[in-house]
């Protein structure tokens, strides 16, 4: 074992947790945290790890962006013919994992996902700048493509064709909602003794545990 791997460690001492501190529902909870993180002025703040289960029955993990929650679950967009999302047709279910460790913080959620409506995506889609729309029409996501340049000819081949009009949502790209059926806050505490509340939903309702580090 590399020792100067080994030797490095962090002793969380920022904050507690407690099972009468926190919310009757995990999305009102996670709501506090989000509002913490914010005003934390955390670099890339909605930033989460998805994991998804591939073809082999494996776990597949990447990071992408958080772009809403509400009170029925977390909202990201992709290429629904990207490895992810193909992974989620197949396998609706998926793992999140958001870090803040600038405040010692993880949520761990796991959960159902499905596709939100074509007008929700729309909306998204034609929020972002002009040139992320259209890298979402040039980016064949996931598949094998032969050099940078390829890439860069679509790119510059959707820029003039959609020059003189709105770009259109493509039919292959869109949003997800997930719906939470566990999440966990963790909270680092001293001597690897963490805080972590657990909410498990069973018939219709919120289950609140405390678990051992």
């Amino acid at each position: 074992m590399n020792k100067d791997i080994a030797s490095i460690r962090r002793d969380y001492q920022l904050a507690t947790l407690d099972e009468s501190s926190t919310s009757a529902h995990p999305m009102s909870q996670f709501e506090h945290w989000w509002e913490e993180a914010i005003a934390s002025n955390i670099d890339e703040v909605n930033a989460f790890v998805l994991s998804t289960i591939d073809a082999h029955r494996a776990p597949a993990s990447r990071v992408v962006l958080l772009k809403g929650y509400t009170p029925e679950g977390f909202i990201f967009f992709t290429n629904y013919e990207s490895n992810k999302g193909l992974e989620m047709e197949a396998h609706p279910v998926v793992a999140l994992n958001f870090f803040w460790k600038e405040l010692e913080r993880q949520v761990r959620i796991s959960g159902t996902v499905k596709k939100i409506a074509t007008s929700e995506s729309e909306a998204y889609f034609h929020s972002r700048p002009v040139s992320s729309q259209i890298g979402a029409w040039s980016s064949p996501q996931s598949k094998v493509i032969p050099d940078r340049t390829f890439l860069e000819n679509l790119f510059e081949t959707n820029t003039q064709k959609f020059a003189s009009g709105k770009v259109p949502l493509p039919p292959h790209w869109g949003g997800y909602i997930v719906h939470p059926t566990q999440i966990e806050f963790w909270q680092g505490r001293s001597s690897r003794l963490h805080d972590r509340i657990r909410y498990t939903l069973t018939n219709n309702e919120w289950i609140k545990e405390r678990l051992a580090p």
